[in-house]
């Protein structure tokens, strides 16, 4: 793996909202530059679907509209958008300066170039997750019966027993012969919403309990070790790191959408993508439905009704892929001397408080 690299309308941004989270068309750039590699980190991390020489443009018009009006009174799909903009404008210091004080064509330029990076980002990790992937479906020593192509996709999916296991339905039977039959023939479409079984830790699926185990899943994890710590980091190793993404961009703490983009990487072979037979992403693809795969996964981890689960999920990620930062919370282990201590001192503070 190798993190070397790499108009809207003129009317109001209301009607442009919709266009700048969605992939913009591909383009050939030779060049690299800062903007370049942010633009690789943010597609992974923050929002992988842009069209960024829109986002930018709608987001620069939109900051003078906000001067007389509140972004509450946009619609929700705008209030997202511009949630996308103003966090790839924090990201980068200086880059509002650039923008406001530039013209529309520098505006353009900076989004093509953000928008190369996180595109050959989505390329790279397709490349190297697709054939990975393949070394994670069964436990360690275990031999893959029948053994999958490493460049060939056309026996996968729910071509194939183990990765159609990982990729039904959870709320669908894969032991049941109907429902595996509908699924290999295409009469069972699955929609994006309709998540796999192999987000699940262990690949187990309690409709009573449908936050048990849900992204946990150890291809999940291998996934996220391999783009973003170093691929060696997969068997516990600690090869390569510092050259590994998460390093080199100062990341210290798993994001929404770093796990959205391991679930997805919308717009290439995700884990879920390189499981599945498709050799193309398609926005139009109904094997995989990938980008609203994407949005829902998203749609849960921003909800503010879930809140709590999530904080929880992200501690539980963080813990696992960056132990060593503050950001893991650790806790104190029992009966240490820092323990001690703290419960020395929470009894006296209890004492002061009490008076006794």
């Amino acid at each position: 793996m190798s993190d070397n690299e790499n108009h809207p309308s003129p009317e109001s941004s209301r009607k442009r909202s919709g266009s700048a989270l969605h992939p913009g068309p591909r383009k050939k750039m030779t060049s690299s530059n800062p903007l370049v590699l942010h633009g690789r980190h943010f597609g992974r991390t923050v929002f992988a679907l842009c069209n960024y020489p829109a986002l930018l443009t709608a987001g620069i018009l939109r900051l003078e509209e906000l001067q007389d009006s509140s972004i509450e009174d946009y619609p929700a799909d705008v209030r997202q958008e511009h949630k996308v903009f103003t966090e790839l404008i924090d990201s980068y210091p200086g880059l509002l300066d650039r923008l406001t004080n530039g013209e529309e064509e520098d505006i353009i330029h900076v989004g093509e170039l953000m928008g190369k990076g996180a595109s050959g980002a989505r390329g790279d990790d397709t490349k190297t997750l697709k054939s990975a992937v393949l070394e994670w479906l069964v436990p360690r020593g275990q031999a893959l019966i029948p053994p999958l192509s490493r460049n060939i996709k056309s026996d996968r999916g729910f071509n194939h027993e183990v990765t159609g296991a990982l990729l039904c339905p959870a709320d669908l039977d894969w032991s049941d012969a109907e429902t595996k039959q509908g699924l290999k023939s295409g009469e069972t479409a699955v929609r994006g919403d309709q998540w796999p079984m192999f987000l699940y830790a262990g690949y187990v699926y309690d409709p009573e309990n449908p936050w048990a185990g849900l992204l946990k899943s150890d291809i999940l994890i291998f996934g996220f070790k391999h783009v973003f710590t170093s691929p060696s980091s997969v068997d516990k190793e600690p090869k390569a790191t510092r050259s590994g993404n998460a390093y080199l961009h100062g990341m210290k703490s798993v994001t929404k959408g770093s796990l959205a983009y391991i679930a997805t990487q919308a717009c290439s072979k995700s884990v879920r993508f390189s499981l599945s037979s498709s050799s193309v992403f398609s926005r139009t693809d109904t094997v995989t439905d990938s980008e609203n795969f994407y949005h829902s996964i998203l749609d849960l981890l921003e909800d503010p009704d879930e809140s709590q689960e999530v904080v929880d999920l992200m501690t539980w990620w963080t813990r696992r892929i960056f132990p060593n930062s503050s950001s893991s919370q650790r806790c104190v282990s029992k009966n240490s001397v820092l323990a001690n201590i703290r419960e020395k001192c929470a009894v006296l503070r209890e004492q002061a408080t009490t008076g006794t």
